[in-house]
C-alpha cells in the first residue's frame, strides 16, 4: 500500500513539476512543443504495450487474448463517450477548438475538464498495475505515466496563461489535474485488489484507454504544425527508452 501512495503522488506530481518548467518556458515554439509531447506519447504507447496489454495476455490464461483485446476495445470506447459527453476544450490539429456541449462555461474549467479527461485513465493504469504483483513492472508503468506527465504539465501552461488566467490559479489547476491522477490511481489500485479475476480485463482495459489519447489526442496534435519528421522521432525515442528500462529491470 506504501508503495501506491508513493506511486500516487509521483504520476501526480510529476504534472505539476511540469507546470512549472512550463512557467519558465512560457515561450516555447510549435516545434519544441510538439517534440516534447511526442517524446511523452512514445512513452506513454510503451508503457501501455509493454506494461498492461502484454501482461495482460499473460495472465489470462487460455482465453487471454480473448479477454485483453475485449479490454483494449471497451477501455477506447468508454474514454470516447466520455470525450464526447463531458463539457471541454477537445484541441483539434492546428489552432482550432472543437466544442462540446460547453456554453455555460468558462475557459478555465473546459481546460480542467479536458486535462482531467486525459489524466484520471492514466491514474486508473498506474494503480491496476500494481494487481499484478509484479512491482518492478508496476513501477515501470508509473514511471511512464510520470514521465510523459512532465512535458505535458509543459504544454498546458501556455495556453492558459494565453487565455487570461492567472499564474497563482494556473498552477492551482495544474495540481487539480494531479489529483484527479491520484483518485484515478488508488480508483485502479482497489479495484483489482478487490477481485483479482478482473485483472486481464482491468489491465487491458487501462491499455486501451491510453493508446486512444495516444492516438486521438497527442499524435494529431503533435503533427498539426509542420513537425512530423521530428515528432515521430521524439515518439521513437520514448517508446525505445522505455523498452530499454523495462529490459534492463526484466
Amino acid at each position: 500500500m506504501n508503495y501506491v501512495l508513493i506511486t500516487a503522488l509521483g504520476v501526480g506530481g510529476a504534472t505539476v513539476i511540469g507546470a512549472l518548467i512550463g512557467f519558465i518556458f512560457k515561450s516555447m515554439s510549435h516545434k519544441f512543443s510538439d517534440i516534447v509531447l511526442s517524446f511523452a506519447a512514445g512513452v506513454m504507447l510503451s508503457a501501455a504495450v509493454l506494461g498492461l496489454i502484454l501482461p495482460s495476455i499473460e495472465y489470462g490464461g487460455k482465453f487471454g487474448i480473448v479477454v485483453t483485446v475485449s479490454g483494449i476495445f471497451v477501455g477506447a470506447y468508454c474514454l470516447n463517450i466520455i470525450d464526447k459527453l463531458v463539457p471541454h476544450l477537445h484541441k483539434l490539429a492546428g489552432s482550432e477548438t472543437e466544442k462540446h456541449n460547453n456554453k455555460s462555461l468558462g475557459k478555465v474549467l473546459l481546460f480542467v475538464m479536458a486535462i482531467a479527461i486525459h489524466n484520471f485513465p492514466e491514474g486508473i493504469a498506474a494503480g491496476v498495475g500494481f494487481g499484478s504483483g509484479n512491482t518492478s513492472q508496476a513501477f515501470l508503468i508509473a514511471g511512464g505515466i510520470a514521465l510523459q506527465n512532465i512535458p505535458e504539465g509543459m504544454v498546458i501552461i501556455v495556453p492558459m496563461l494565453s487565455s487570461g488566467v492567472s499564474p497563482k490559479r494556473t498552477l492551482m489547476i495544474a495540481m487539480l489535474t494531479g489529483l484527479v491522477e491520484i483518485v484515478g490511481t488508488f480508483i485502479g489500485y482497489f479495484a483489482v485488489s478487490i477481485s483479482s479475476a478482473i485483472l486481464p480485463f482491468a489491465l487491458a482495459f487501462a491499455g486501451g484507454t491510453m493508446l486512444y489519447v495516444v492516438s486521438d489526442e497527442m499524435i494529431p496534435e503533435t503533427h498539426a504544425h509542420g513537425s512530423e519528421r521530428g515528432a515521430t522521432y521524439a515518439l521513437l525515442t520514448g517508446f525505445c527508452l522505455m523498452l530499454i528500462s523495462d529490459y534492463l529491470l526484466g
